[in-house]
């Protein structure tokens, strides 16, 4: 039998040996934002913020549908000079003429042909199944309580895939452009998921300009990639008043080194410098609701043990405001899917002010 040297032991040995430079255990309102401050800018670096382009959004209505109950229209922006961001914005019957109401903002993870998944689009048979065991259409379902609700697709997805997927087999639809699209940005100081968060900002300039959108009540939600999406993109952006982050949330050691996923996951320095919990605290005090399924493989060897100390992290964090109420863990039963439950309530509460 073969023996292997591989260096998964000394990469793992050598995160558990450190604490993240920018480690939030602060003991005071007052030092929490110290921290926060210096957190973010780091942040922002990390993920290549400062290297974008600010562009303006330059609108454009592609197409619109009625549905049962909304209407579904296809839209694009530009968030940089020479890139397109494709969505569709989903707005409820029954809206009048001045009337404001909040907004959310959907973001999609992998297996998703993009934002057709979260608008249950399920257009082809692989993408119908994905649909369903992910619960994956709740971009739907934010939109029947009466939001509208904004479903991009991240660079890499949809419509917005790379030369590498740009096929209309079943296999490349629901597939992304992560790794092409990651390794044409790192050398130029840039990652896929700073990409991703950009756009979601510049989504967000645009969505708050509308004059039926309500800028003080957007929300944002998302599963997997699009947790992944959720936590990086609100922990920078106090615009969002509300998020649900679904299947993202667990100690980065053992879930993204020694179980490898996809590499948008990956960001130069991010390790040295935050964990979960530490991006998790920057979102404080905001209702933040995190659904963890128990049988979810992603949270790692330890299970639910690499998530609750994490989440318990992040609880420090709203204790300092005695705000501990607004963070929710929804602990359900069941594998990596999006629940739903508490998140959508969370639009009904947090946006509407609905108990």
């Amino acid at each position: 039998m073969s023996k292997y040297y591989e260096s998964l032991p000394h990469f793992s040995a050598v995160m558990g040996s450190q604490v993240p430079a920018m480690h939030m255990n602060c003991k005071s309102v007052a030092e929490y934002r110290i921290w926060k401050k210096k957190a973010r800018n780091k942040l922002y670096s990390l993920l290549g913020l400062d290297r974008m382009t600010w562009s303006e959004p330059d609108p454009k209505l592609i197409a619109s549908e009625k549905m049962d109950g909304y209407t579904r229209e296809k839209w694009t922006i530009r968030t940089e000079p020479d890139v397109i961001m494709t969505f569709y914005r989903l707005v409820p019957d029954g809206m009048v003429n001045g009337e404001r109401r909040p907004a959310v903002i959907a973001t999609h993870g992998h297996g998703s042909c993009g934002k057709e998944a979260v608008v249950g689009n399920g257009f082809f048979p692989e993408l119908a199944d994905s649909i369903r065991a992910n619960n994956y259409d709740y971009g739907v379902s934010a939109v029947k309580k009466g939001a509208i609700v904004f479903c991009p697709d991240a660079r890499g997805f949809g419509e917005r895939r790379e030369i590498d997927m740009q096929r209309d087999d079943a296999g490349a639809r629901i597939s992304s452009s992560c790794y092409y699209l990651n390794f044409m940005a790192l050398p130029l100081g840039r990652c896929v998921a700073g990409m991703w968060v950009w756009d979601l900002m510049r989504l967000t300039d645009y969505v708050e300009s509308l004059p039926d959108v309500d800028p003080k009540k957007i929300g944002c939600i998302g599963l997997s990639g699009g947790g992944l999406q959720v936590l990086y993109f609100t922990a920078l952006e106090d615009r969002i008043a509300y998020a649900a982050c679904s299947g993202y949330f667990y100690g980065f050691r053992q879930a993204l080194l020694e179980l490898y996923n996809c590499s948008c996951n990956y960001i130069p320095h991010m390790w040295e410098n935050f964990d979960v919990g530490d991006i998790g605290s920057l979102i404080a005090p905001r209702p933040f609701v995190i659904e963890t399924g128990d049988a979810d493989p992603l949270n790692g060897s330890g299970g639910l043990s690499n998530v609750i100390p994490y989440v318990e992290q992040v609880r420090s964090a709203y204790r300092l405001f005695g705000k501990e109420e607004l963070l929710y863990h929804d602990i359900f039963k069941g594998p990596h899917m999006w629940h739903g439950t508490e998140s959508i309530k969370g639009i009904d509460r947090y946006l509407f002010g609905k108990d």
